[in-house]
């Protein structure tokens, strides 16, 4: 799908399909992490089923308010001890398919949210 990108200064995303998501003209294949003033960054998780606490930590780096987990082609809910780090600092975290996360990053951009988006592509996967 692609989406028109609002006359943001910083990274947005600009299309997404089922294994891949562009941003600001670049192309991604594998999963990435993405602020709209920092990014893209690889995320080097390359399942769900590979996903630890450390991924998660990760995301203190780019002092988010609040965390937009896309969980691959499907709906899935982290553990909550994955996200102990995040609600430590009171962060929230939002959790929806990675399609439906690439949609809401720009919306949430475009408000001015300091929001980070971990976003999960797995090759192969339905």
């Amino acid at each position: 799908m692609k989406l028109t990108p609002d006359a943001s200064t910083g990274y947005s995303i600009h299309s997404y399909g089922a294994d891949w998501i562009t941003v600001n003209g670049e192309r991604h294949t594998g999963s990435i992490l993405l602020s709209a003033d920092k990014g893209p960054r690889t995320w080097n998780c390359q399942s769900f089923e590979s996903l630890s606490p450390s991924h998660f930590a990760e995301l203190l780096d780019f002092k988010p308010e609040m965390v937009l987990f896309g969980s691959g082609s499907r709906l899935r809910f982290p553990q909550p001890h994955w996200l102990q780090s995040l609600y430590a600092q009171r962060i929230g975290v939002e959790t929806m398919d990675t399609q439906a996360a690439c949609r809401t990053f720009n919306f949430l951009v475009a408000e001015g949210r300091m929001v980070v988006a971990a976003l999960l592509l797995e090759s192969g996967k339905p």
